[in-house]
């Protein structure tokens, strides 16, 4: 797997509490796509601030903080080529009533009548997002790869 890469995928609280885990792997695994990493996690105020840092100062990152804080969302590496460019476009447009049936969220996201924006799930959308989200929800890999590296170095 020399074109290999690695996408982030967050199964949002709502995605988790409808039922939509196994149905949003399953789509992943028909395109062969190896699940390499999953975890239940409930998130943190730090890793929402580092997550969507690019959002922290808009009036409406309480709206997010709200909503990703409702209950667990499911952490996941997806790996494979293309994996990024792939798995972002299966997730389908960022709003539910615009994205397209066929696509995660065109076929499991709705709107609410609170009016926040809740969409079922995340996804990377480049390889340099995907690097640094995948350290915010998995920093025991970060760890992992540092000291296999000092491991190496030393020899």
């Amino acid at each position: 797997m020399a074109n290999s890469e690695k996408t982030l995928v967050l199964v949002k609280p709502d995605g988790v509490l409808e039922g939509h885990i196994g149905d949003i792997i399953s789509r992943f695994e028909r395109k062969s796509y190896q699940i390499t990493a999953l975890k239940v996690i409930t998130a943190t105020p730090e890793q929402l601030r580092q997550h969507y840092c690019e959002k922290v100062e808009k009036p409406y990152f309480a709206e997010i903080e709200t909503y990703m804080t409702e209950g667990p969302l499911v952490a996941i590496i997806v790996s494979g080529t293309g994996v990024v460019k792939s798995v972002h476009n299966l997730a389908g447009k960022t709003r539910p009533n615009d994205a397209q049936p066929g696509t995660i969220r065109g076929d499991f996201a709705h709107e609410y009548p609170d009016g926040i924006l809740r969409n079922i799930i995340h996804t990377s959308d480049s390889r340099e997002n995907a690097h640094h989200e995948i350290a915010i929800w998995f920093p025991e890999l970060a760890v992992k790869s540092r000291k296999k590296i000092e491991k190496l170095t030393k020899k």
